[in-house]
């Protein structure tokens, strides 16, 4: 399997991007949705027990935005479907950049 390369994103370790998320645990597969009020959605296979989606939800958006998952903070939302998440060492510009341009 071929690691994938870091998207091109601006080098300022100290920025971080702070998201408002909504999840949907035991979807059919993972996916990342825009909602027609511009929230995030963030389709997860995982259940919601033992922290099993929330897992899931870091190591998803690490992926999507080439970074760490320890670089993927749940900040609050930890029992609860509406989630505030930060991602540090990417800034929201790029963030929101990668978020809105699915890959393919």
């Amino acid at each position: 399997m071929t690691p994938k390369k870091s998207p091109q994103r601006s080098k300022d370790a100290s920025a971080s991007a702070t998201l408002s998320i909504r999840i949907q645990p035991r979807a059919s597969k993972n996916e990342l949705l825009r909602m027609a009020s511009g929230e995030l959605k963030i389709r997860l296979t995982a259940p919601p027990v033992e922290g099993a989606a929330n897992e899931a939800l870091v190591k998803f958006l690490a992926a999507e935005l080439g970074v760490a998952k320890s670089q993927v903070e749940i900040v609050s939302g930890h029992t609860s479907r509406e989630k505030i998440v930060r991602v540090n060492g990417i800034s929201m510009v790029d963030a929101e950049r990668l978020l809105n341009n699915p890959k393919g």
